[in-house]
């Protein structure tokens, strides 16, 4: 216990003064550049270097996410500034006294053999292998990951912003997520320039070698009378060791560059990901095998080699299927049947794997209140990284909808779907599309109402909320389309609009029997007695289905203390959900009365008396112990018929469709011509509020 406090106290100093070392680091980077060294420092700033390549390399096989080495583009600028500045003092010392220290005399006599040719081959070697492969490569793919991280920034943006919208993440996930998301498009961009350092250096090893070699010729022959095979012996084996100490470090921090931009997200190490490839499937292992022994077999071929590496490959195999087939077993055991695919895993499938535990599978059952689909070329009205406030103006429509109908409107989950046209958008509610259509981001919707004087150019469409011809025009043509008579909305207006449309058609639908719960608590909060005496009568479930039916006539359920009450008053005399309806609509009259009437005056149509009486011949039983129509369908037709000519008349001349009817045939009435109607408002006598005037346009015979 207490070396690892030791332990720890040493890393925290180590971080605490991590600044100093860097700046330190820096400084000797330039001093290295203008003043000599001595060989001995020399030599420990070699080892030096040679160590940090080592320990960064086998950093990189230890990380699971590019991030957790977010500082890998600064700590390649670092090393490549250093190894330049040690190309410098090197050279300087062999150029100067013949000398570079024992670090760079290993090199060139222990490693080489002393043989400056080879030596100088092996340098090249190295220098082509790290330029023309682990470099261009690692560069490559770095702009590529750049480009392709930057590109799925829009999405991943608008997939963080969904789920704030739908409550599974709170304000401080999102802010994490985004800072995730932008460190990591950073990072990348930061590696597409960092790999240019690595190419960098591989081209300056190269000039540096070749202009050492020169010089030291030069200055050998020319300054101290060396013959031209005394100085190449000399100069060329240390320039060629001078070489071999710096490009090996570099080969080796351009090897973790590559590792880095190349591998993906894991869940483990390097080591464990890239040994679970090749042991994950017995069969390429047992034909390796074979292939072995083969060659084994073949005259003229090294045997031992092959067999050893045979019986070694074969080994494994048969412990890679020997794991398979236990798996297998256990999977059996626990749930009674077989892996469900043909073969066994030493055939080549895959290893069979645990089946999904329930809580996994109960989770795929989950369906959003409200979800909206979007192909790509939406995504710009969505993003607010891109300038979009589709999102601002949800949270205005989820406002203005409980403010005007009471409704409490659940978080709109947002997706991307490829499978869309990118101009494309679905609407669904509960899981059943509800509403779709099509957008074009850069231009304006202009509709043409029947009063256009001056028509214009444009893709022709149809406005997905009321199905009205228009045109999608481009920018330009906006002001000249407003004059000729058009009305013009951009692009997100039409999308606000569609998904207003779609919550008012389909508000029933969002009232759950959880949202009632709520309601009912928040009432209880200042009118406890109210709720507790409706609660005592009626149920969530019947509390819900009222609401339902308000809702889906477009009445408003924001006087919830009003409906509770008359819920308190009647549901002790029937249970009906009709008959309690049509009481708390009564009870409601001044709401209705209020939305209903045009400048103080409702414009109604009435029903004849001899359509209401036959509506009440028809109908079998009463609201209060239940109802049903026996009506025959051609006397349904004919009314269907009559009202939607009336109605049709009464919007000619600029009024809401309302049919004014009387009490108890109300709801029949309503359920009669809902379908063929939906936006004819019924309503009865006592539906509207005294001192309201009511005008009528006719009556429906």
């Amino acid at each position: 216990m207490a070396e690892e406090r030791a332990n720890t106290s040493a890393v925290k100093s180590m971080m605490r003064f991590s600044d100093v070392g860097i700046a330190v680091l820096m400084i000797l980077v330039v001093v290295m550049m203008i003043i000599p060294l001595p060989t001995w420092l020399l030599d420990m700033l070699l080892t030096l270097n040679i160590t940090l390549g080592v320990v960064v390399l086998l950093v990189t096989f230890y990380v699971n996410r590019a991030l957790e080495i977010s500082s890998f583009p600064s700590i390649l600028l670092i090393v490549t500034l250093f190894r330049l500045a040690l190309n410098v003092s090197t050279t300087r010392l062999i150029l100067l006294k013949g000398d570079a220290g024992n670090i760079i005399s290993s090199f060139g006599n222990f490693v080489v053999g002393g043989n400056y040719v080879v030596g100088a081959v092996v340098f090249l070697i190295l220098v082509i292998i790290q330029f023309l492969v682990i470099t261009k490569g690692a560069e490559r793919v770095a702009e590529v990951a750049a480009r392709f991280t930057l590109d799925a920034m829009p999405g991943k943006q608008m997939a963080i912003d969904a789920d704030l919208n739908a409550g599974l993440i709170d304000e401080l996930g999102a802010k994490e997520r985004r800072r995730d998301i932008q460190r990591e498009a950073d990072f990348y961009g930061s590696m597409d320039g960092a790999s240019k350092f690595v190419k960098g250096d591989a081209v300056a090893g190269l000039i540096i070698t070749v202009i050492n070699i020169i010089g030291g010729l030069s200055i050998g022959v020319f300054q101290r009378g060396m013959t031209m095979a005394d100085a190449a012996g000399v100069y060329s084996l240390l320039t060629v060791g001078d070489g071999l100490v710096s490009q090996i470090p570099a080969l080796l921090f351009s090897t973790a560059t590559g590792i880095i931009v190349t591998r993906a997200a894991g869940d483990s190490n390097l080591g464990q990901d890239v040994l679970s490839s090749f042991i994950r499937y017995p069969r390429p292992l047992m034909i390796g095998t074979a292939l072995l022994f083969g060659f084994a077999m073949v005259p003229g071929l090294p045997t031992i080699p092959f067999m050893v590496l045979g019986i070694f490959l074969g080994m494994m195999a048969y412990g890679v299927y020997r794991e398979a087939v236990s798996q297998e077993a256990q999977t059996r055991d626990g749930d009674g049947r077989g892996a469900g695919s043909p073969g066994s895993p030493g055939e080549g499938a895959e290893p069979v794997r645990p089946p999904a535990s329930p809580d996994d599978v109960m989770k795929l059952l989950a369906v959003d209140p409200m979800e909206m689909e979007i192909g790509y070329g939406v995504i710009p009205l969505v993003d607010p990284g891109q300038g979009g406030d589709m999102l601002d103006r949800i949270s205005t429509i989820r406002k203005q909808m409980a403010m005007d109908m009471g409704l409490v409107v659940p978080s709109i989950r947002i997706r991307d779907n490829i499978q869309l046209k990118p101009s494309e958008y679905l609407i669904r509610v509960k899981g059943a599309l509800v509403g779709q259509g099509e957008l074009m981001p850069e231009h304006y919707l202009a509709m043409d109402t029947g009063n256009v004087v001056d028509e214009v150019v444009g893709v022709p469409t149809k406005e997905p909320s009321f199905g009205l011809p228009a045109l999608w025009i481009s920018p330009e043509l906006r002001d000249r389309a407003e004059a000729g008579g058009y009305t013009v909305v951009d692009a997100p207006s039409v999308l606000a609009t569609h998904l207003s449309e779609v919550i008012k058609a389909h508000g029933a639908d969002l009232i759950t029997r959880q949202e009632i719960q709520k309601l009912t608590d928040m009432v209880k909060e200042s009118n406890s007695a109210v709720v507790e005496e409706m609660l005592g009568v009626v149920g969530l479930g019947d509390i819900q289905k009222v609401l339902q039916n308000l809702v889906s006539e477009h009445i408003p359920i924001r006087d919830l203390v009003s409906i509770f009450e008359t819920l308190a008053d009647y549901g002790r005399l029937s249970t009906s959900v009709d008959y309690l309806t049509e009481r708390v609509r009564e009870s409601l009259a001044r709401i209705i009365s209020i939305r209903l009437k045009e400048d103080e005056v409702i414009t109604v149509s009435t029903l004849s008396p001899a359509w209401e009486q036959r509506v009440r011949d028809a109908l079998e039983g009463d609201l209060v112990k239940g109802w049903r129509l026996n009506m025959d369908s051609r006397e349904i037709s004919r009314l269907v018929s009559a009202v939607s000519a009336k109605a049709e008349e009464i919007m000619i001349q600029g009024h809401n469709p309302i049919l004014l009817v009387s009490p108890d045939v109300r709801l029949v009435v309503r359920r009669i011509l809902e379908a063929s109607l939906p936006a004819l408002f019924v309503v009865s006598y006592n539906e509207i509020s005294q001192g309201i005037d009511i005008q009528s346009l006719g009556m429906v015979e």
